[in-house]
């Protein structure tokens, strides 16, 4: 036979029932409030993979308004786009496309391309990409988001974004055109992650790679262009 509660004890055990339901609640909602912030601290540090933040191009200021940039990332896959988070943008990597003449859009389609497993001579699987493509004109197109790993600079994908640029002959000499949004483009990334001088690279300075080649036959104007991405930089402090 059950003990009948007094009046005093029946509140006292409906004051703790409620207490605990209070507690339950409160605990509930600190978790929420933690998760929540968590994300919202991801994001603002880079987004949702847990790396750095800016994912494609479009919030561009001031002087780098200019800039011609099309988005046409490449579609998910192995062998170009692996969706692998870069983990914290230390450099930007200059390239050349090696192909005279072609544009940033058929360069950008050969990465596309190789979604299909295409092989080199000797069988091995092609993985390439590039974050940007700069075309004759100075159109940029993008390829790859700014949070994820391009297979363009071998020991340095995981650490740096990559820009090929288009070249109209064998020189490998760009365009006027081509090379002004090449300035620009990279003095955004480097304002953009607080990069120095010494951080812009070349794909040869890490694996000696003759490329880009007019750069690397030509080292003066590979300190001059360094100069310039700075210059605009600077220039684009001022008109803040």
């Amino acid at each position: 036979m059950r003990k009948r509660l007094t009046k005093a004890q029946y509140r006292r055990k409906k004051k703790m029932k409620r207490l605990l339901i209070l507690s339950s609640l409160v605990l509930m909602f600190v978790t929420g409030v933690c998760l929540l912030g968590g994300g919202i601290s991801k994001i603002l540090q880079g987004g949702l993979f847990g790396v750095m933040s800016k994912p494609t191009l479009k919030m561009i200021d001031g002087f780098y308004d200019s800039l011609n940039i099309e988005e046409m990332l490449l579609t998910p896959n192995e062998y170009s786009r692996p969706k692998t988070g870069l983990k914290k943008v230390k450099g930007v990597v200059i390239h050349y496309t090696a192909n005279p003449g072609t544009d940033a859009e058929a360069n950008r389609n050969y990465f596309e391309g190789l979604k299909e497993g295409k092989t080199y001579a000797n069988g091995n699987y092609i993985y390439s990409s590039s974050n940007f493509i700069i075309g004759l004109k100075g159109n940029i197109i993008q390829c790859v988001p700014l949070n994820e790993v391009a297979y363009a600079s071998n020991g340095r994908n995981e650490d740096t974004i990559s820009i090929e640029v288009c070249h109209p002959d064998e020189t490998g000499k760009f365009t006027k055109k081509s090379y002004k949004s090449l300035v620009k483009l990279t003095a955004w990334i480097c304002s953009e992650y607080n990069l120095k001088k010494e951080d812009i690279i070349r794909h040869y300075d890490v694996t000696g790679k003759i490329c880009p080649k007019y750069f690397v036959e030509n080292e003066e104007d590979w300190e001059q262009f360094k100069e310039d991405v700075f210059k605009v930089i600077e220039e684009n402090a001022k008109n803040k």
